[in-house]
């Protein structure tokens, strides 16, 4: 039992110090040389400070709409519904945000609505939409705006991020940094 116990006891200390100490230290040292010291991606707009890296809500509809969240935006409590595509009334909210989106983008088909307009991340805080829920919102943003709908698209275009090493995930858009952009060209 000796022989057993005495191991146990200091690979569990070693595991502690490790991992509890010397980890965690260490990743705090290496966030202190990246950008904001490790603070999130800042974004600065109107006076406020926004983390671009964390779903923000948007409802304007002269602005780009955010995926939907089931936690509210609310970063403290992240993550999804749970509810599965059988649930009625997870179908109901569904229907709902097609609806809304339907009235708020008049022409568009129920079936030309991207998946990630009507349908909440896993995390309930995803930062970003494909670049097809970008451009079904043009027409609604560009007359809101009175702003010509390429100009729109050329924005979306300059705002899309690339798959990592242009393999590794989609094509998405930061909704917060195109609604800053937004404003801006709207500005001049």
């Amino acid at each position: 039992m000796k022989t057993h116990i005495l191991p146990a006891i200091i690979l569990t200390a070693l595991c502690i110090i490790l991992l509890a100490i010397v980890y965690p230290i260490s990743i705090l040292g290496i966030a202190q040389f990246s950008t904001n010291q490790g603070k999130g991606d800042l974004i600065k707009h109107n006076n406020k400070t926004f983390y671009a890296n964390i779903g923000q809500s948007f409802t304007s509809d002269k602005y780009f709409w955010s995926r939907p969240s089931a936690v509210d935006y609310n970063a403290a409590g992240s993550g999804g519904s749970n509810k599965g595509p059988s649930n009625e009334e997870y179908l109901k909210q569904v229907e709902a945000r097609i609806d809304t989106f339907m009235i708020k983008n008049p022409g568009i088909a129920k079936s030309e609505i991207p998946v990630d307009m009507v349908t909440a991340s896993g995390s309930g805080l995803d930062p970003n939409i494909s670049v097809q829920a970008a451009k079904i919102q043009a027409k609604r943003i560009a007359k809101n705006r009175n702003l010509y709908e390429r100009e729109i698209n050329n924005l979306i275009d300059q705002n899309t991020e690339k798959p990592l090493i242009s393999l590794f995930g989609p094509e998405k858009i930061n909704v917060l940094k195109l609604n800053v952009a937004l404003d801006q060209l709207s500005r001049k």
